[in-house]
């Protein structure tokens, strides 16, 4: 086995060390997940460089980018030196990369090659899960995602343009199946087990970088919810990364009930601006040093400026946008919205 837990104070060193880091959750706007994201026929370098140039205007200095293991499995060498390309494009405009290693959210049977085109109107149409259900509910084939993390940890693991490990999203979340076959709390059992072995794995490469994975249910005080996954999350975590899209109140009662561990915060989703979660609370984060790290940059193909509810409601066409801050000409959807990153980003900046 590698080594443990960081202690609280090296956790606080690191977060000394490079400062509040403000930025977005990244897919460019060609890609409707992971897999055309980084697929070599639908790998768009000149429009990756061009909005993570945007992200730098308005002053961010990190992003949350998702990998996923069928990449890695199919052409190895090739996608870490693409992932190399990425994380070299952003520390290009000044921006350093957390990556996501795992997925549990939307549809659960990953395919690689040419990828379904979006359904009109409809948030995340075609985002995939890492890994599918086919792995996720197999343990004897757990072992097969072991070479994937530690391969990928390992050729970035003394790099300080990688800011954290994010290692699983949301491995719970409710998906097309789960909806469907009322087999949620078996996802639960799993993804709390899962979870437990991929930090193992992570451990044993022992990362310059903390390892973390965000928690994103809470009860109606805004205390994380008492499950094993949550539990396990907080008891793994070098940082306490968690997802919060509430309104001002409740965001304030989440990261105060996350500040009892002495662990520096990041909140790695957040704005969804129907349901009360405003770029106006950067001025919560900034208050408490909690980082940001937003849903959305440039409207694309994952269509996130749709909201969630977009699944089961037809949509308005006066609605707000949901997530994203750019058009993709780069025009912000709301200029106010800019002035505020970059007036909260411009007191923090390096």
């Amino acid at each position: 086995m590698g080594h443990s837990r960081w202690p609280k104070e090296k956790a606080l060193l690191w977060q000394s060390t490079i400062g509040w880091r403000v930025g977005c959750n990244f897919t460019p706007s060609t890609a409707g997940n992971q897999l055309e994201m980084w697929q070599p026929e639908t790998f768009d370098a000149a429009t990756i460089n061009r909005e993570l140039g945007w992200a730098a205007e308005i002053g961010m200095n990190t992003i949350r980018v998702y990998l996923h293991d069928l990449l890695f499995k199919s052409e190895t060498d090739v996608f870490l030196e693409r992932l190399d390309q990425f994380v070299a494009t952003a520390q290009s405009h000044g921006i350093g990369v957390i990556p996501v290693l795992f997925d549990g959210v939307w549809h659960p049977e990953p395919r690689l090659g040419i990828q379904p085109d979006p359904t009109p109107r409809l948030h995340n149409s075609v985002w995939v899960q890492s890994p599918g259900s086919e792995i996720f509910y197999d343990r004897s084939r757990w072992e097969e995602l072991k070479t994937y993390v530690q391969s990928v940890l390992l050729k970035f693991k003394d790099d300080p343009r990688i800011i954290a490990w994010d290692l699983f999203n949301e491995p719970d979340q409710i998906d097309l199946v789960t909806m469907t076959t009322g087999s949620q709390s078996e996802k639960n059992l799993v993804a709390a087990d899962l979870v437990a072995t991929v930090f193992d794995w992570a451990r044993e490469v022992e990362t310059s970088q903390p390892l973390t994975a965000g928690l994103w249910e809470y009860d109606g005080e805004g205390q994380p919810a008492d499950n094993p996954l949550n539990n396990l999350i907080i008891e793994s975590s070098d940082i306490i990364s968690f997802h919060c899209y509430e309104p001002r109140q409740k965001l304030t009662a989440v990261i105060e009930a996350l500040a009892v561990h002495g662990r520096p915060l990041l909140c790695t989703e957040w704005l969804a601006r129907s349901v009360g979660s405003t770029v106006d609370l950067l001025e919560v984060f900034a208050a408490s040093g909690v980082g940001a790290i937003n849903w959305g940059l440039v409207d694309g193909k994952t269509q996130t400026r749709f909201p969630w509810r977009s699944w089961t409601d037809e949509m308005q066409d006066d609605e707000p946008w949901f997530h994203e801050l750019l058009h993709r000409d780069g025009l912000p959807y709301d200029p106010e919205e800019i002035e505020t990153f970059r007036r909260y980003t411009g007191q923090h900046r390096d």
